[in-house]
């Protein structure tokens, strides 16, 4: 869709700017994710860290406090400034500034658009109209982000087992969704199917599901609370008991 428009790559490059979501930024960490998912060593590019109990155990206090942290509810909930603004700007640039000069370029544009608006007394539109908004769908997409590989059935895989294939089918839900839904996250809950292929156009991906028999039994997943609770539970993959598990107490 527009593959070939010049206007409209630059619409949707300045789109990710506003979101945040510096395209160089995203395209490398999205390329790993697909890469990667579901690896117990290296998937936490794209995604959330993953651990062994054995592993977390084995972590100094620190490093098994930033680990909690950032699979913590409150570091979802306040996506905008952890995982956004920190996460896809200020690191990815600090880390290599010339590769992901974007990243500067986003926070810049925020920024003097946010310090313009307030300066002029339009700090309560800034608020509303920017943040709010922002606030919200950057929580909703990070929460959509940890569902789609924490949830009860989805398996993780040691290097030397892991396959992209398994990886999709295996360890990517399905997150059940109303028709409605579905069309505000652009089909992303048919996660599986594009993890298999993220070439398939959003708009196909209930089709290809629909078509290929062996898409058609995914793990699932959905918003109701007692499914979110349940994804926040899972902390860590242990390799014995084949699943996801809590902290050890």
């Amino acid at each position: 869709m527009l593959r070939n428009s010049t206007l409209a790559r630059g619409i949707f490059w300045l789109y990710g700017e506003l979101l945040l979501v510096p395209p160089n930024v995203w395209r490398e960490t999205h390329n790993y994710h697909h890469a990667h998912t579901a690896k117990l060593i290296g998937s936490h590019i794209g995604s959330y860290p993953m651990l062994t109990p054995k592993m977390y155990l084995e972590q100094p206090p620190l490093r098994r406090w930033l680990y909690r942290a950032a699979r913590h509810p409150a570091n979802i909930s306040v996506a905008l400034l952890t995982i956004f603004t920190i996460g896809m700007c200020v690191r990815p640039f600090l880390r290599a500034p010339k590769k992901h000069w974007d990243a500067a370029v986003a926070l810049i544009i925020v920024g003097a658009g946010s310090s313009a608006l307030i300066a002029t007394g339009h700090a309560w539109q800034w608020l509303f109209a920017y943040v709010v908004p922002m606030a919200v769908a950057t929580a909703s997409g990070a929460y959509l982000f940890y569902a789609q590989h924490n949830f009860p059935e989805a398996k993780v895989a040691s290097r030397e087992h892991w396959t992209f294939t398994k990886a999709a089918t295996d360890s990517s839900s399905y997150m059940e969704m109303s028709p409605l839904m579905h069309w505000f996250t652009a089909n992303i809950g048919y996660h599986h199917v594009h993890h298999l292929n993220a070439a398939i156009p959003f708009y196909r991906l209930p089709e290809a599901m629909a078509e290929i028999p062996e898409l058609q039994s995914p793990g699932k997943t959905s918003l109701k609370p007692k499914d979110v609770l349940a994804a926040f539970k899972l902390k860590l993959w242990d390799p014995d008991q084949n699943h996801l598990v809590g902290y050890p107490r």
